[in-house]
């Protein structure tokens, strides 16, 4: 697979005890957590450039931005689309949309950045 501008992909998760603010901590209710959210849409924009790097590379998030603009109680299906739509050197941008069956639950934008895995662990070390 080739990385260029447009690539699309999804993520999806029902919204349980799990994820709720509450037992997240986020929150004191019991409905979806934006922690949550951002891990889904983080994952929708993973998806989306999956199969586009050799094994030795691999992204990292560096900045994300969204609004959380809607609650989602349990059971409610959350659906997080990204959108591949600037490619700068090795930094990508995605644009998020959330959605449950009642409408839009959140938007933003998130930016990947292309890393050598061997060397990025290295630093750590």
């Amino acid at each position: 697979m080739t990385i260029k501008l447009g690539l699309t992909a999804q993520s999806e998760v029902t919204v349980d005890m799990n994820n709720t603010a509450i037992h997240i901590g986020s929150g004191s209710l019991p409905v979806f957590s934006t922690p949550s959210l951002i891990a889904l849409m983080e994952n929708a924009a993973i998806k989306c450039i999956d199969g586009c790097f050799d094994k030795t590379l691999t992204t990292v998030g560096i900045a994300l931005n969204i609004e959380h603009v809607k609650a989602s109680a349990t059971g409610e299906k959350i659906i997080a689309k990204a959108t591949l739509v600037n490619i700068c050197n090795r930094e990508l941008l995605f644009e998020l949309e959330a959605y449950d069956s009642k409408g839009m639950v959140g938007k933003g934008s998130h930016k990947r950045f292309l890393i050598n895995i061997e060397k990025f662990m290295s630093k750590l070390k």
